[in-house]
């Protein structure tokens, strides 16, 4: 044996040092045996290890099977002469997870799932399954896959009361659309027609008023060649031709209630009618909207009766009379189903009347003496039970403090009063006669303002829904592969709000990207 040479009979860890020329080190190292214990806690500690930790959490914090509706397994399971290679399960954890990893395409996420075996296991597939597979199962499970989200919604409240009851008593409405994979959708679609208006009115001498986008929204179709039920709108400045559907949220920014506006949700409201298109865009979709609303609301508190939220926010497409009336009343949606304010803004196109008193734009009474001076609210006072009414008074009123009889008085300190009482002008205003003007809070006022920045929640919410949920660039003109998208994206909405509840971190209440990174 040389002096440099150490034999071993098993690999160790760290070599030992060189001996000192001359000697010889015979090292002897016992033999170790390894027990089955041994090697599946090796195997153990490696699986766990190599597990994201994300999936992890899902694992330990939702359950699945608990959110799935007995109604939903059976109908998956039902006998139909084979067995089923994919779990139920399996399938509608896919689909969510691909949405929460925000995977565009059904392909893509299918290579992924090969790849990946941590994520197999989780989903519990043992086999990928092919593209067909998803879609079909997306088209014969619809209804199902909407009593899940039914489900979430009611599992969810109590999460959102709990985390801010103020704004979980917020609903707030809003409508858009999924463009399909038409040729409509095109861009080049519509500038070839703008491009020919542009070029005839050029030609026709027409003046500066002629607006070709406007000519172009009437010259082109109200739907796609490919499928009639794909209607032409106008969304965020552009046209589109979409299938379109609506979203209640509260303020918090949950979504609590999706309608799709296909044959069936028509079929099933007959009272909506459906007029032909004008020559604006814009009020096209104001009327479209308007009508929508209140057949929308009543299905949502049909599904969910123990939701009765106080307060609605819309935008002005929601500015008409009979709105305000069906919005506050409580025979609409049944009993003690009514909102007790509306925060509405006014529309463009219309103003506020009063033949009593002037009154300014956000129904705030003036001064009969000067139009831009608008008196001061008072709060409010009650006539009997019911009837509540707003109190205004003049505001050139100051409270004097007199010391001889140690209380306070109104004087009105106008240099050209309108009224011979001391206490200067009053007007007592009754929600109830006009509810558009006082839709149970006072225009212009702080709480006005407040509250209706919220709104715009229900916007930035289908924008998450579109781009992150994979909603947006689908290559699909299938109503029910559609429909289903839409349905499984609320889906995994609430999922979110199930996990940022569980593990006590409610900042990823509407996103669980930050926690995947």
């Amino acid at each position: 044996i040389t002096p440099h040479r150490i034999w071993y009979n098993r690999v160790v860890e760290k070599p030992l040092t060189t001996p000192k020329k001359g000697v010889i080190l015979i090292l002897m190292i016992p033999y170790k045996q390894l027990s089955l214990n041994d090697v599946f806690q090796d195997c153990q500690d490696k699986f766990e290890n190599d597990k994201p930790a994300f999936l992890t959490l899902l694992e330990q914090h939702i359950d699945i099977d608990e959110i799935i509706p007995i109604t939903f397994r059976n109908h998956f399971y039902a006998s139909t002469g084979r067995t089923r290679k994919y779990p139920l399960r399996a399938l509608l954890w896919a689909l969510i997870i691909q949405r929460i990893f925000s995977i565009p395409t059904d392909q893509l996420l299918l290579i992924i799932l090969a790849y990946s075996k941590p994520l197999r296991d989780f989903c519990g597939f043992s086999k990928v399954p092919d593209a067909s597979k998803i879609t079909r199962f997306k088209q014969n499970f619809i209804d199902d896959l909407q009593l899940v989200f039914d489900n979430l919604v009611d599992l969810t409240e109590p999460i959102c009361q709990a985390i801010d009851s103020a704004k979980a008593d917020m609903t707030i409405f809003d409508s858009s659309g999924i463009e399909a994979f038409v040729t409509e959708n095109n861009p080049k679609y519509a500038n070839r027609i703008i491009k020919q208006l542009k070029a005839y009115a050029k030609a026709q001498g027409f003046d500066d008023n002629y607006d070709p986008y406007k000519a172009a929204y009437g010259k082109m179709p109200p739907h796609a060649a490919a499928n009639p039920e794909i209607k032409q709108l106008y969304i965020n400045g552009h046209f589109c031709y979409v299938f379109k559907f609506g979203i209640v949220t509260n303020g918090l920014g949950i979504i609590r209630h999706i309608s799709f506006y296909n044959k069936d949700f028509l079929n099933n409201h007959p009272d909506i009618v459906v007029e032909k298109k004008s020559d604006s865009p814009d009020e096209d979709k104001s009327v479209h909207d308007s009508k929508l609303l209140i057949p929308t609301l009543r299905d949502f508190f049909l599904k969910h009766p123990l939701i009765n939220p106080q307060t609605f926010l819309g935008d002005s497409a929601f500015d008409t009379a009979q709105l305000y009336k069906d919005l506050l009343s409580s025979d609409t949606f049944g009993k003690d189903k009514h909102f007790s304010k509306a925060y509405i803004p006014l529309n463009i196109r219309s103003h506020l009347e009063n033949m009593d008193y002037t009154i300014n734009e956000d129904g705030i009474p003036c001064c009969p003496h000067d139009a831009n001076l608008a008196m001061k609210p008072e709060g409010t006072k009650r006539r009997g039970t019911d009837i509540k009414a707003f109190k205004f008074v003049c505001p050139k009123v100051k409270w004097i403090y007199d010391k001889s009889t140690q209380k306070q008085h109104r004087e009105c300190q106008c240099e050209n009063p309108c009224t011979t009482s001391k206490c200067g002008r009053m007007v007592y205003i009754y929600p109830e006669k006009n509810l558009r003007a006082y839709p149970g809070v006072l225009r212009g006022t702080d709480e006005w303002n407040e509250t209706y920045k919220i709104r715009t929640i229900v916007e930035r919410n289908i924008q998450h829904t579109k781009m992150n949920l994979c909603l947006a660039g689908r290559h699909t003109q299938n109503e029910k592969t559609l429909h289903a998208d839409l349905v499984l994206a609320g889906i995994t909405q609430l999922i979110t709000v199930l996990l940022a509840d569980n593990i006590h971190k409610h900042e990823y209440l509407r996103s669980l990207k930050p926690l995947i990174a």
